[in-house]
């Protein structure tokens, strides 16, 4: 358990150093050689407000979704492939807009004991 929960917080500080807020909820389970988050309570008050036209929730959904796949493409963050004892080789992410729940899919080279 304590391993999820280390996960958790590098996962919630990159999201708030990224988007100027954490996940309010986070969850993490490890399966294998995947890192399974589920993110709840994640937006800004600003993205809520754009969202709030068909054109806004596009615009959040593709903001939250593509500089989270670029950041983790362009850098690992600190401590994550060290608290997995393994290399990150593909992350999947998507957010529903209207639930404001994200999930990530971190998949490693080995499995994560």
């Amino acid at each position: 358990m304590k391993k999820e929960v280390a996960f958790n917080d590098i996962i919630r500080k990159v999201r708030k150093d990224t988007f100027g807020k954490g996940p309010e909820r986070i969850h993490t389970t490890f399966v294998e050689n995947m890192a399974i988050t589920r993110m709840y309570g994640n937006f800004t008050p600003t993205e809520k407000f754009i969202a709030q036209t068909p054109e806004g929730k596009k615009m959040v959904h593709s903001a939250r979704t593509h500089m989270i796949k670029d950041l983790y493409k362009d850098q690992v963050p600190e401590g994550l492939e060290e608290l997995c004892g393994s290399r990150l080789v593909h992350l999947f992410t998507d957010i529903k807009v209207d639930e404001d729940v994200a999930i990530s899919v971190f998949m490693f080279e080995k499995n994560i004991e």
